[in-house]
Formats: structure tokens, sequence, C-alpha cells
């Protein structure tokens, strides 16, 4: 079915969501073909290679036209929705996929339609599952859709979610079906070369190789490493159980260590031969999210009272494990701080997130003998590496910046009341 535009139409194209990324796929639309949006209203949810986004509307009026199904791939800058001052004559199916086909593609009826027919039927599975029906289609989207949930509770179980038969309205795959699968003997996977199994790099996979290998190939990288007496910080925290969590004491300690080597806080505009130290620290943490591993930001971390990036590494990092990190997050750090104690690890050679400069992991803090007045009592311990580039600094650089900081840690109230 077409539509007759009506005059006024504004036709939004899908934004560059940051990080180089070219695509996204369409997980969730919010609003109808015939819905009144307002200026900035969420419009769709789309899932790019490093998280679910949600995109807001930069126009108010109707909305005309949805471009895309859920489950279809959309390049930057192509259409994906159209919003009209008037109301649309008939409601649009999404367009198809501009690759070419054999003979006409069916289009499927809006996503909003299949969401409304399952809350109908009263099913319960619209709280799981969602997505269009059934119909064929030679685009790109997936058939059936299912929630990113669904998604995750399949590739969790090395299930193919496309591969399942929806018994939710419209086709829909929902969580029984993937819990269905779950419980049915697996099949013996095929053994090329004696049993081996080979699993394809997923998008957010590739972004994130690329990205390694990108530094691991221009960066030429140097690390140090000391064992710190992090007792004092420990009881500090101990005292009051309340108050900023030892993450946010080691980032306060840290961008006050940058204040003081601002080189690290930097980048390297190798087209110049220049250093470019930043003016702001948004220190990117890293997080093991549900998509894997991510490096949001704190954004403007040296502005925060110990308090204040408490709140907001809690609220960062509670988003990053649920894909929900903004594209400028995901894009702005400038200085990354690494916490691999939290898998009960002491160390780690970790890589540089490129294009910053430099990365500071910490490890797990744990009893252990420590020589204190001459005698070895127990403390709490822990370890502390660096990670730079030698473009930018020399050791001597690196060791002060990792001493400044393992001296806050061991020393906190006076670090605290020097800030």
């Amino acid at each position: 079915m077409t539509v007759t535009a009506p005059t006024g139409n504004r036709t939004f194209l899908l934004p560059d969501l940051g990080e180089g990324l070219t695509e996204a796929e369409v997980v969730r639309w919010v609003v109808a073909v015939g819905d009144v949006v307002e200026l900035d209203q969420p419009l769709v949810e789309v899932e790019t290679a490093k998280s679910l986004v949600e995109v807001p509307s930069p126009y108010a009026g109707t909305v005309a036209v949805l471009h895309a199904a859920e489950g279809e791939t959309v390049e930057v800058g192509k259409p994906l929705v159209t919003v009209s001052d008037g109301t649309p004559e008939a409601e649009p199916s999404p367009e198809p996929s501009p690759e070419p086909s054999p003979e006409p593609s069916p289009k499927p009826s809006p996503a909003a339609e299949a969401y409304r027919e399952e809350e109908r039927a009263g099913s319960g599975n619209v709280l799981i599952g969602y997505g269009t029906s059934a119909q064929p289609s030679r685009s790109r989207r997936r058939s059936p859709v299912v929630s990113p949930l669904v998604r995750k509770l399949a590739r969790d179980h090395g299930i193919d979610a496309s591969s399942l038969t929806g018994t939710g309205a419209g086709g829909v795959v929902v969580r029984a079906d993937v819990q269905a699968a779950i419980a049915r003997p697996a099949d013996p996977p095929p053994a090329p070369g004696g049993g081996e199994q080979r699993t394809p790099l997923t998008g957010f996979r590739k972004a994130v190789s690329a990205a390694l290998t990108r530094s691991r190939a221009e960066i030429p990288e140097a690390t140090v490493w000391v064992d710190v007496d992090a007792t004092p910080l420990w009881e500090l925290r101990a005292g009051n159980p309340t108050g900023p969590g030892l993450l946010a004491y080691l980032a306060r300690f840290t961008v006050a260590a940058l204040r003081a080597y601002p080189v690290l806080n930097a980048s390297l505009d190798v087209e110049r031969d220049e250093i470019v130290e930043h003016d702001r620290v948004n220190l990117g943490l890293a997080v093991q999210g549900e998509r894997g591993l991510v490096v949001p930001a704190v954004l403007g971390a040296d502005r925060m009272t110990t308090t204040e990036l408490d709140a907001a590494i809690r609220s960062l990092t509670e988003r990053a494990r649920a894909g929900r990190a903004t594209a400028e997050e995901l894009a702005a750090g400038t200085f990354t701080l690494n916490n691999y104690g939290g898998f009960r690890v002491d160390g780690s050679a970790a890589i540089i997130n490129h294009p910053q400069v430099a990365i500071l992991g910490i490890g797990r803090i744990i009893d252990r003998p420590w020589v204190v007045d001459g005698e070895i009592v127990v403390r709490k311990l822990t370890q502390l590496s660096f990670v730079f580039d030698h473009r930018v600094c020399d050791g001597g650089t690196a060791a002060g910046f990792l001493r400044a900081v393992a001296d806050a840690i061991e020393n906190p109230a006076a670090a605290i009341a020097g800030l």
C-alpha cells in the first residue's frame, strides 16, 4: 500500500551513532503510523554493534511512514521515519530493502500492529517477545523477530532464534519457544576437521576485534605495576557503608593523578605529530555487559565530587550492562579505568582503548602478608597495573602517575583533603 504524502513531509534519516558504525537494526518501534509525536519524543529503539540506542524525533507532527520493519537493518543516512504536518491517507507498510528480488516482496504490516495483536490475545508474551507478522520478506529483516531478552536467552544456549517456529501472535518467537528448544536434545554439530566448532563474529565482536587490533598494531605500549596496601581505603569505606563505593574513590584518585600528569589524558594526532591533551576528563570504565565488553565514559569526571562520581558510575555501569549507554558515552572517553578485580584476578596486560594513550587497571583486594614497621602483618593488598603509549611519555612520567594513585590509596584521608 502506498501513501499520498501530504504537504509538509519531513523524512528523518538514521543519524550517525558514533564509533564509526554504519548501520543499525530496528529492534522496536515505539510509535506507529498515524501517531502524533512531539519534538524529542522517542521513535524507535535500534541495536548497533555497541549498544541499544533509543532514537528521538527531530520533528513534531504525525507519523506518516515507517521506512523499516522491526528486525530490518538500516544504513546510516537512509530514511528511518517520515513525519507530516497532516494526517496520512492510508497506513503504509514498511518499505522493503532495496536489494533486488526475482519477484515482488510481500510487505509486512507495521510492527506496532503485531504488538497490539499479541496484547489483545492476552498471552502475556508481550512482556518478552514482540515483532512483525510472519509474512515472508526478501529484505534483510530476520524472521521471526524477537526481543533482545529472547535473543539473549537463545544466544546464551547456542540457539539460532531465527530458526525457531514462533508460537506468539503473528509468528513471534517468545521465551517459551526458546525454552522448549533448550529442553530438546541438541543435534550433534558438524565436525569438519575432527569435530571443531566455528562461531561467526557478530557485528559487536567484529567492532571490538577491529579496535583491539588497531590498538596493538599502532601503539608501542609499555606496562608498569605496583603492589598497594589498600587497608586504609578499605577501612575508610567500611566506616561509611552508605557512602561512596571503592570504585568511586579510585576514580577520584585517578582523576587527581591525571591533573598532575595531563599528558596521559590525551590522544596522539599522528597526521600532525602532535599530542592532544584534553581539557576535561571523560573517565572510561571497562564494563562487561550482556553483549560483551564496552568502555563507556563518565563525562566530565574531573568536575565531580566522590559522591557524584559514585552516583554517575552506578548509573553508567547499570545502563552499559543492559546495552543502553549513549553513543556519546561510548565514544567520548579520554582515559580508561579497568577494575578487573571484579573477575577475581590480580593483574592484566590490558590493551589501550584507542585513541586513548593509557589505561589503569586494579586487581582484587585480598588479605596478604605485608611488612609494617618491621613486622609481618595481614593487610588488604591490591595490584595496580598501568599500560601507556611510550610515544607520549617515558617511564618516569608513567611511574609518577602510578605512584600518585597508589599513594592516595594508601593514605586516602590526606589525599581527599588535598583535592
